[in-house]
């Protein structure tokens, strides 16, 4: 399946939890399915492998990632030890393009995505352009010099926005210096609350 670039609000009335910020206030407004008989609708019973997959697309479409690398996570996770689930939930965290959206560099994972694909972000002071690029404990990231000058990232500082962000505490937020540090692996409190990962675990286990 393709990346998904269609209606947030749709997708997260669908899944049942808001993709990004955007589709939460529209699935708060209009709590059930879309379509026009979604006020309406008798909820149908599902199958344990219909909440199965549920539950991985909720994952896939929060953290926008593509069904083949949403599988490759779920292997590198499987061959941990400890809890499957809860490796998988951080290494989805530790994406590039995760990060720079929790360092507040970004509204939505989607234009964190766009910043790393066109090359304004560094690790460790090399330029990365892959957003998919898992980083490690120690790791540095940050806004490119040359991108610095541009507005966007002007306005984050000069607005003051970044400097009242509050980063999560498995990541050190410098937003003057527009950067930050990964200085711990997230915890299970530090993903998306909305996501069951036992039951993504036990759809790749049948």
């Amino acid at each position: 399946m393709a990346r998904y670039h269609g209606p947030v609000g749709k997708i997260s009335r669908r899944l049942g939890i808001g993709i990004t910020e955007k589709g939460q206030r529209i699935l708060n407004k209009r709590p059930f399915p879309p379509g026009q008989h979604g006020p309406n609708a008798r909820r149908r019973q599902v199958s344990d492998y219909g909440l199965h997959l549920l539950e991985k697309q909720k994952a896939r479409y929060v953290y926008g990632v593509l069904e083949r690398q949403f599988r490759r996570l779920f292997d590198q996770a499987s061959r941990q030890s400890g809890i499957t689930g809860e490796h998988l939930l951080s290494l989805l965290e530790r994406r590039l393009d995760n990060v720079v959206y929790r360092l507040g560099f970004a509204i939505t994972r989607a234009q964190a995505r766009q910043l790393v694909a066109h090359g304004h972000i560094t690790v460790n002071g090399r330029k990365t352009n892959i957003p998919s690029f898992t980083v490690k404990v120690g790791h540095s990231i940050a806004v490119r010099p040359e991108s610095r000058r541009r507005t966007y990232f002007k306005n984050l500082v000069d607005s003051g926005e970044l400097s009242r962000y509050r980063a999560p505490d498995w990541l050190r937020l410098e937003s003057a210096e527009l950067s930050g540090q990964v200085v711990a692996l997230p915890q299970r409190e530090d993903a998306e609350a909305g996501i069951n990962e036992q039951l993504i675990v036990e759809f790749y286990s049948r």
